[in-house]
This record gives structure tokens, sequence and C-alpha cells, in this order.
């Protein structure tokens, strides 16, 4: 994939930069592993809002990516690759020998027409899944189950992968982007290479209105607010807010930690890097 930047037409076509897409399926989705994907505008099952300035956005159908790669000791073909409008790494169209179809996520340098396999006799080789235990160290994997059998939870995102630096008892040790080491039961499955789409990172919108087409909404900042909407609100003319940052509710903003889930800790062998180390 490349990057794609446009003439200076307007303001907003002078600085806009987006992924080059033409090297992926130009038609529809494959009907039958799609679903209505309807926008919960960022509310509740209460309908109150829990996440702010999330609504609107063009209509999509979600696709059913399968992240748990149960189809084992049968090899399949990867038909095409999409663009998912649902997440930030393409997707690919696989079909098994029995003319079964599955969606998986698409690994860098995997091509139409590559043979792809699920399960411990698989070869070690870009797309394939195979246990923690059957993969050796040292080699980028993504789609990490934290559990044997629960789906692949870890390194889902564009550009992303992470690494097995080493083996401690029935865990090996997983080193993620952030840094961080943690043990996973070597059962769970993981699939071999480093997610597609790169260059989402890259990615400048350009124009307001293309953040509305991605259900966006407007984010109004707290110093503008009056003190009954935002802590940072109030003060004669224009105010630096008088404290330090924190959310609508008071939580703060820089370096509070709000992980609780002491169940797990024994997992992490490392915990992350810090900003700006």
């Amino acid at each position: 994939m490349s990057l794609k930047s446009f003439k200076s037409y307007t303001k907003s076509s002078r600085g806009t930069i987006l992924t080059d897409r033409s090297d992926l399926w130009k038609g529809k989705p494959y009907k039958p592993l799609t679903s209505v994907n309807n926008s919960s505008k960022g509310r509740n099952n209460a309908g109150r809002i829990t996440s702010r300035n999330h609504g609107g956005g063009h209509k999509q159908k979600y696709r059913n990516v399968d992240f748990y790669r149960k189809k084992i000791d049968m090899k399949g073909e990867v038909e095409r690759i999409e663009y998912d409008p649902n997440r930030s790494c393409h997707i690919m169209l696989v079909k098994f020998e029995d003319n079964q179809k599955f969606y998986y996520l698409a690994p860098q340098n995997i091509k139409i027409g590559d043979k792809i396999q699920n399960g411990p006799n698989s070869e070690i080789k870009i797309g394939n899944c195979l246990p923690l235990q059957d993969i050796p160290v040292g080699i980028n994997i993504h789609n990490v189950e934290l559990q044997p059998g629960a789906g692949g939870k870890i390194a889902r995102s564009a550009g992303t992968s992470v690494i097995i630096s080493g083996i401690d008892g029935n865990y090996s040790l997983i080193k993620m982007s952030s840094g961080e080491v943690r043990k996973i039961d070597s059962r769970s499955m993981a699939t071999i290479g480093v997610l597609s789409n790169p260059d989402q990172k890259n990615i400048k919108i350009g124009k307001a209105g293309r953040s509305r087409w991605l259900g966006r909404r407007p984010h109004t900042r707290g110093v503008v607010m009056n003190p009954v909407d935002h802590p940072h609100g109030g003060g004669e003319g224009k105010s630096a807010g008088g404290r330090h940052p924190v959310s609508p509710t008071g939580q703060s903003a820089k370096g509070l930690k709000t992980r609780d889930n002491k169940r797990t800790d024994k997992y992490i062998v490392r915990r992350r890097k810090k900003r700006g180390k």
C-alpha cells in the first residue's frame, strides 16, 4: 500500500493524505458474511450517552470476521482482499476445500491465490494460524488469543504485530509493541505475520467533513464551557482551566492508573513503557 495526496484545489485537499486502495476488491462484500451494523451513537442500553462525540457517519454493513480460526487442517485459498470500514487493517475472503468461505484479517505481503491453513500441522508461513507452542521464538504474529479457544484479542489493528520473546513452562512470553511482556497459555492460537495497511497512521483527514463521515462529532473544549458543565469551565475572559486536566466527571487525564484487574496481574511480566521513555 502507498499514500495518496491531492492537488491543492481547496484548502482541505492541500493537506489531505489518504491510503491508496486501488489494488483492493472493487465490488461489494460477500453478502452471507455481512450483517446490519446499527450505530449506537455513543449511547448505552438505557439510551444515555456514555461515549461523547459519537454519531452520524456513513451507513456501513458489518463484516463477520472469524477471529477463532477453527477451520483446522484444511487448506484455503485467498479469493480477494477487501477494505473494511469497521477496522483499520484490511480483510481477506478465504475459500476452503469444502467451499466454505470466511473473512480473516489480512497480513502484509499476502496475495490473491495464496494458500493458508489453520491448526498445529500448518507450516510457519504468513497467514497460517498455529498454537503458540508450535511457533518459533522471534516470529512476528497477530490476532493472538488470551485464552485457548477464546478468539484472537491481541494485535488486530493496522500494521501491528507482537513477538514471542521466550518460553516459561506452559506459557509463552509475548512482547507487545507497547513494551509490555505478558505470559499467555502456549495452547492459544496466533497467526503468522504483520497486519496489513501500515500507512494507516500517516493519514491526514484534511477537513472536518471527513471526520463526520467517520462518525466523529465536534469536540468542545472544557475551558470554553460554564462551571456547571465542566470542571475547567468558567473564569473571567479566556482561562487556562486553573487546575490539572481532568475529564468532565473530574477524573485525572494525565497519568492516573485506571486498571482494576488484579486477577490477571500475575500474567504481566513487565509493564508497558511510560510515555516519553
